[in-house]
Parts: C-alpha cells; structure tokens; sequence
C-alpha cells in the first residue's frame, strides 16, 4: 500500500494536537479577550512564502495554522458585534469535521443523510412556525435568495427555461431588502430595473399599501409581478416588514411570497419575536441562515418552500450519468449545487445535543441584550437612538460628544469613532448608513455575549467617543 497523502504514524499525534488546539480555542472564547492579537511580521512572512515543494511535520503545520486563525477576526467572539456573525456553536464544529471526514456528497439519495437533511429541514419549519414544509440546504443566504426567486419566475413564466426572460416581470421589496436580492435578479437575467424599491414606514417596514399600488400599475402596464419579497430583518435595523398583509397582497394577485429571513427568521422561534412574524406560514419560500442566528458554523443555509415539486419544475435535468428511477428527484435536481456537502448536521448535531428549547433561550437573550442597549442608550444625552425599539437584534446608535449639534458633523464623528474602536480591538463594531448619516450599529446574534460585555461596548464607546 502506498503511503502518500496519509497521516500514518503521526495521525495520533494530529488528532491530539487538534484536541488542544481546540480546547484551547473554546475555553478563550468562554469569555472576551481586551484586544486583538498582534498580527506578526512573522505571519506576513508565513503567508507570502511560495508553494512548498517538500511538506512539513503535520502537527507543527497545524500550529501554524493555529496562528494564523488567532490572528484572525473571529466572528464567534462574545464582543463581535459588526454586521451578522455566525458563534461557532461548539457542537456545530464538531458536525463539520464528522461530515468533512464522511465527505458525503448529498448530491443523489445518500441513504441516511438524504433523510437526515429531510428531517432537519422540517425540524426548523417547526421551529420558525412554517409548517409542512421542506427545504434544501445551500452554501448561504444569496444561493438560498436565488432559488426562491428562480422557483417563482418558473411559476410566473412556465417556459423560461426554454426561452427565457420572454416577457417584463417585476420583483417587488422593500428599499432596505439585503442587496443580495439584487444579485439575484440580475443573475436570473431580468435586470435591475425589474426590481421595484417599495417605500418605508416609520419603523422602517415595507409600506403594504404602496406595494399594491405598484403591482396594480405594473399589470396595467403589461408588466407581469413575478415575486414578493418580504424581509423577516432588515440587515441595517432588524425591521421585519408587515408579513400577514404583504401575504395577502401576494395571494390576491397570485404571486409567489419570498421571504429574506437569512438573519432574522429564527427570532420567530423565540415566544417574545413571535408577533412581529405573524402571517410567515402564508409565503412560499423562506431563506433562514442557521450560520447566522441559530449560531452554528458556516456555511449553513436553508431554503424552505410549501411546494417541493416546484424546484425540480425549475432545476430539474435528465442526467445521462446519474440515476432517476426513485421515487423522488435528486437533490441536485431541485437545488442549484452539484457538489453538496452536509451542511444540515451541524444544525441537527445542534437540535440533538442541546433542544429546540436552549436555542430558543440563547435567541431571547440576544433579543434583550438589545432592548437593555436601547434602553441605557435612549436615557443618556450623549447618544442618539432610532425612534423606535429594536425590533430584533439590531441597535443603531449614534454618539454626540458634549456641545456637538451638525447632524454631519455627528455623522462624520460616527464613522471615524467606528473605526478606532476596531482598531482599539476590545469590541468589533460596523457601521451602518441610515438616511444618508453614519451609525454604530452593535447587533447581537452570539449566545456567548453577556451583559457585561455590553457594559464594555458603552464604556468603549464613551471612552473614544470624547476623542476629537
């Protein structure tokens, strides 16, 4: 037996290493570190060398890569606050390396995991509230965007696989739906002018009335509505559009509800969320990010549809190489990978080991880490907050040092004071452009932040806040 590409002897030694080295790594995320590590000359030198002819020892190849990943931003962190992390749930990374070691392709019937993918699909139907349900998973929220939206042309359109874009449709969202619906639209070839951008009430949710107003003007046009799509949260505010009347809307005109849960949907699995998401169980599809705020490592995301014969409508082929005769289409057949690893057990792994009922907890205490921020934020005059609560997650803040009063001037000190704070490296914020002005924008998604850690966000925020 050759031996190349094989541990051999040293593979106890690796796993051991690893066993550590992960240890290690879970145990320094328990709680937050007061700064970054130094990003070392010696790294930049590791990582401009050229292709190594000869390898090395694994188990010192593994401790540079152990460097290199704590050099790195790591969104699993209790003080990374920007954009939408992912936590690195423990048992999740466990998940990966059992299905990286399988390697299953969950491309035709993989037996066993073809039905674990089933059931943890229908598992989170559950926990959202869209029941009879069942979905696929994808690398991510734009893969999952795009497979709705593509199931609703094929509806809208029954021959635009064969001729295409044949006649003018419209995709309708808010002006603050996440720009890969965007992406999706062009990709699917209708254009950017397709879209039409619906206006905002005060809390930042697509406005139903003016919705109906463009359908109806789109078909007096000629032009035929080919999708809604509805935000379960907004990237920039966490808002969750009006989802029962906009359903209403789309079954009145016959056209397929999408709804953009990536970040938020989850929260509708949380008993205090779970008004704000009333009316999810009439869409047609639904993207959830479990890599987001169901904390499990990336990449892990779900598109749920109510008609599972609609995707093999819209990706189905007559492969001359794969086998057809089951009683059910190969999922690559109804999704748009060929290559497909299992990304659905980690989420099962996560479901298995820890209940519905604790991820459930870790999403309420997100929700009220937000609400105490809002709070402590709306009663001192040094900050500035949106005039409504947060309505999941997310918390834009705005802070005005003493005798600042400019709305620009505020603004422009906003998106330098975001900046130093990632450079001081004790919280990681992003910022956020609402109505033309600079925000902080803290947003909680990580079942390891706590309490004290927003005591550190506003001490940090005061602390270089004053610095002009």
């Amino acid at each position: 037996m050759h031996d190349f590409l094989r541990l051999g002897a040293e593979r106890d030694g690796v796993l051991e290493e690893t066993f550590q080295t992960v240890n290690e790594m879970w145990q320094g995320q328990d709680k937050a570190r007061e700064g970054e590590p130094e990003f070392t000359e010696a790294t930049v030198q590791l990582l401009q060398e050229t292709l190594p002819e000869q390898g090395m020892k694994a188990t010192d190849a593994l401790g540079l890569a152990a460097e290199v990943l704590d050099q790195s931003i790591a969104q699993s962190r209790p003080r990374f606050l920007a954009y939408i992390g992912s936590s690195g749930l423990e048992i999740g990374a466990v998940a990966d390396f059992l299905a990286a070691s399988y390697d299953i392709n969950v491309a035709l019937n993989s037996k066993a995991s073809t039905m674990l993918e089933v059931q943890t699909s229908k598992w989170l139907g559950d926990f959202i509230g869209f029941p009879n349900s069942r979905g696929l998973f994808t690398s991510g929220g734009t893969v999952s965007n795009i497979t709705g939206l593509a199931v609703a042309r094929q509806k809208a359109v029954p021959d635009s696989r064969e001729n295409g874009n044949s006649i003018p449709l419209a995709v309708y969202c808010s002006s603050e739906a996440h720009y890969s619906n965007r992406r999706a639209v062009e990709l699917l070839g209708l254009g950017n002018k397709a879209i039409r951008s619906i206006p905002i009430d005060a809390e930042r949710r697509m406005i139903p009335a003016d919705l109906e107003k463009s359908i109806k003007e789109d078909i007096a046009q000629g032009v035929k509505p080919m999708a809604i799509i509805a935000s379960a949260g907004t990237t920039l505010t966490g808002a969750v559009d009006p989802l029962r009347e906009i359903a209403r809307i789309a079954k009145e005109y016959n056209v397929w509800l999408h709804v953009d849960g990536a970040y938020g949907a989850p929260a509708a699995g949380a008993p205090s969320a779970r008004p704000l998401f009333d009316g999810l169980e009439l869409a047609d599809s639904v993207t959830i990010d479990a890599h987001k705020w169901l904390f499990v490592p990336k990449a892990c995301s779900i598109v749920l549809v109510r008609d599972y014969a609609a995707l093999a409508e819209t990706f189905g082929h007559n492969e001359a190489y794969m086998p057809h005769n089951t009683e059910e289409p190969n999922p690559v057949d109804v999704t748009l990978e060929y290559s497909r690893p299992l990304r659905a057990l980690k989420l099962w792994l996560g479901f298995k080991t820890h209940g519905a009922a604790q991820f459930r907890e870790a999403l309420e205490h997100d929700l009220e880490l937000a609400q105490i921020t809002y709070d402590r934020a709306s009663v001192n005059p040094h900050y500035r907050v949106m005039p409504h609560r947060p309505q999941l997650s997310v918390v834009p803040l705005q802070y005005i040092p003493e005798g600042m009063t400019d709305p620009d001037q505020i603004s422009e000190h906003n998106a330098k004071l975001c900046k130093a704070i990632v450079e001081d490296g004790r919280v990681y914020l992003s910022p956020a452009i609402i109505d033309g002005h600079s925000w902080l924008r803290p947003c909680y998604t990580n079942f390891r932040t706590e309490l004290s850690d927003v005591d550190v966000l506003f001490e940090v925020i005061e602390d270089l806040g004053n610095k002009r």
